[in-house]
């Protein structure tokens, strides 16, 4: 391996500087360095300790396997490890997902990994999905592309631009967030797709609640969403899987989820 073509820790630590918008005497005054001590680093003219890199990477809220990144670049060992979900260490989250995913019913709701994939669901998805490709449900599901392909979701929901600008507005907010090439790939994808002709498809704000209004076999449904992540984890898997989970936007929707969901055996 050509060693001499991986990025420095300085260059890394520069990128995540100016992705956050910050400038060294912003980044230096929050993790209590010098300014100068902060330039040479970024200039390989110093290295940091590892306690400087980890201070730097919380304070620049860098996601656990890119600070594993910058441990490498600096001469450290990495210091948070990956398990495939199976893995039985992880065994007691896989009964927390599994557990909160269960008792959402009769409300949707579904686990993601860091690239939108499908890891699990409740029973109230699938009849949602009806109507939809085949090959979309082929694994890995991709939760943004099932939703916004017009062989997926989107010939079904009614307010499409609506729904289309607040993904994609969350998917931007990603990217800038974890830098993944693989997330700004997907993005370029679903922008491709066509758009709704009389609203703008990205004109909505991130963070605001928007619903999704779907057209189902059980009448048309309306649903708000929530995110939830596992809080403070070691471990880069569980660090990037999210919950998400929807609520009936009104009673109808609610009333429908209820009838058309039957009680477990």
């Amino acid at each position: 391996m050509n060693t001499a073509a991986l990025p420095t820790f300085g260059s890394q630590l520069r990128e995540w500087r100016q992705r956050r918008r910050l400038s060294q005497l912003d980044l230096a005054g929050e993790a209590e360095v010098s300014t100068r001590h902060l330039s040479f680093v970024e200039t390989g003219r110093a290295m940091p300790s590892r306690d400087m890199v980890l201070r730097l990477a919380d304070r620049l809220e860098v996601p656990l396997r890119e600070r594993n990144r910058l441990l490498t670049a600096a001469g450290f060992a990495p210091m948070y490890g990956e398990r495939r979900l199976d893995d039985p260490a992880l065994k007691a989250a896989r009964d927390a997902i599994e557990l909160v995913l269960k008792g959402h019913e009769p409300y949707p709701a579904l686990a993601i990994d860091r690239h939108w994939s499908l890891v699990s669901y409740n029973r109230a998805v699938l009849p949602l999905l009806a109507g939809v490709a085949a090959a979309l449900l082929e694994p890995p599901i991709n939760v943004l592309r099932l939703s916004l392909h017009p062989e997926g979701l989107a010939p079904r929901i009614v307010n499409l631009a609506q729904w289309r600008g607040h993904l994609l507005a969350r998917l931007r907010q990603q990217i800038a967030v974890s830098a993944d090439p693989v997330l700004a790939a997907l993005a370029e994808e679903l922008r491709a797709y066509p758009a709704p002709r009389d609203e703008h498809a990205e004109g909505v704000e991130a963070g605001v609640v928007v619903p999704m209004v779907l057209r189902t076999p059980a009448g048309t449904l309306s649903f708000i969403s929530t995110t939830t992540v596992f809080g403070t984890p070691v471990d880069i898997t569980l660090s990037e899987i999210a919950l998400e989970t929807f609520f009936p936007a009104d009673a109808e929707t609610g009333a429908a989820l209820r009838a058309a969901l039957p009680p477990q055996a």
